[in-house]
């Protein structure tokens, strides 16, 4: 598990790099609703509110990093983001983005899938 780990949180440091040379400016990162809803990355970007969803793989691993994001993942992701924007009074445009990266110490390879989902009324039932 802690190898697992080490990769997620490489991952997550190329990520918040990535999107800083974008331009995003890094509000949050795993911030949690009192322990239950995670969001990996939450940035600004142009009066926007982006939710970052990162996910890593080895390189030669049998899934992709956005096959991970199902809708399970998802219903979460947007039920963290709520929490998050009522917590903190933000009444802002938002998005769910994804980040993929395929990990390799040579050269990995970052995916960012903007407005990667958006949230459907069944999240909230």
């Amino acid at each position: 598990m802690a190898q697992h780990n080490d990769l997620g949180r490489k991952g997550e440091d190329m990520a918040v790099r990535f999107l800083q040379e974008q331009g995003y400016f890094i509000l949050e990162r795993n911030w949690t609703n009192r322990g239950r809803k995670e969001l990996d990355i939450i940035a600004t970007k142009e009066d926007v509110v982006v939710f970052v969803e990162v996910k890593t793989r080895k390189v030669g691993s049998a899934t992709t990093p956005i096959s991970a994001v199902d809708d399970r993942k998802q219903r979460r992701i947007v039920m963290a983001a709520d929490s998050y924007l009522k917590a903190n009074r933000i009444d802002l445009r938002s998005r769910f983005d994804v980040i993929g990266i395929i990990y390799d110490d040579d050269a990995s390879r970052i995916d960012h899938y903007e407005d990667a989902f958006r949230p459907r009324p069944k999240f909230y039932r």
